[in-house]
């Protein structure tokens, strides 16, 4: 016979009324205000900063990859100087807040204000351009979002790339492969299992983290809605508009990370259970 565990089923009532409580209060609360939620939610303003946040996502992604890989191989370098680089890149920009390093260079020039491209030493200049209007709002943005992410995705490809046994190597070095080719058809497939997981965490972060880039007036999501309750003081609504928005981007980063996962960790999961229908339905031996 199985057993009982009232307590846990009082627990869980108990949660469960809290939980309605909460939800209760939140929607029956005046100063939450629904129906501008529902008013806002598909504003063509907050579209577009749906947009320029998906495209900061992305592209930051994209560029932080490429980067880590690199870093994650200095790392690995038998060369002090490539070695100690990639570590003094990661020291640093894992050391100093993003917000801090988002703000350098949303006000770079207050540093630079001019860049000039040149031979060093004389007059001679091939380029020259005011750097808030090289560097604008968004471009900053994508440059601290991606040097920050390639710091902590380094090490997330570094810890994958050492998961790979040794011998891996010297099998693809018998076979007459390159380092670089045995790094790419053998090593980084290998690794991906290991890789994948903290990477789509990584994504994950980096969608909740383009919010930061409202301090340098980025456009995107949080600044759309900054902006409009700037002007209607319908800062509780707006705000919930931004959450509804962010958590159902995360939901489908979710979702696309659950289907990495399974593709890249077919070797070394276990065969998943059947399901309940199936059970019930099919026998050991065939269809009951």
């Amino acid at each position: 016979m199985p057993l009982r565990h009232p307590w846990r089923y009082l627990s869980g009532l108990v949660v469960l009324v809290a939980l309605g409580l909460v939800i209760w209060s939140l929607f029956t609360n005046p100063n939450l205000d629904v129906a501008t939620i529902g008013h806002y939610l598909f504003e063509p303003y907050i579209i577009k900063g749906v947009g320029v946040t998906l495209m900061l996502t992305v592209v930051s992604m994209v560029l932080g990859v490429a980067l880590s890989v690199l870093l994650a191989v200095m790392r690995l370098s038998e060369n002090r100087v490539l070695s100690g680089v990639a570590w003094l890149y990661i020291w640093f920009f894992r050391g100093t807040p993003l917000l801090v390093q988002i703000i350098f260079w949303g006000f770079l020039g207050a540093l630079y204000p001019r860049v000039v491209i040149g031979i060093p030493f004389t007059d001679i200049t091939f380029y020259e351009q005011v750097t808030s209007v090289l560097i604008p709002a968004t471009v900053a943005a994508i440059i601290a979002l991606t040097l920050n992410e390639a710091a902590y995705n380094a090490e997330i490809v570094r810890a994958g790339l050492i998961s790979v046994d040794v011998g891996q190597s010297e099998a693809a070095a018998a076979l007459g492969l390159s380092g670089r080719q045995a790094m790419r058809t053998i090593v980084l497939p290998q690794a991906m299992r290991v890789i994948v997981p903290p990477l789509g965490n990584q994504t994950i972060s980096m969608l909740k983290a383009t919010s930061l880039v409202a301090i340098v007036g980025g456009q995107e999501l949080l600044t759309a809605v900054q902006s409009i309750y700037s002007n209607n003081f319908k800062v509780m609504p707006l705000l919930a508009v931004a959450a509804i928005w962010y958590l159902a981007l995360v939901s489908v980063l979710s979702v696309g990370q659950h289907f990495l996962e399974r593709r890249y960790g077919k070797a070394g999961v276990a065969p998943a259970r059947p399901g309940l229908l199936r059970r019930l339905f099919v026998s050991e031996g065939g269809p009951a």
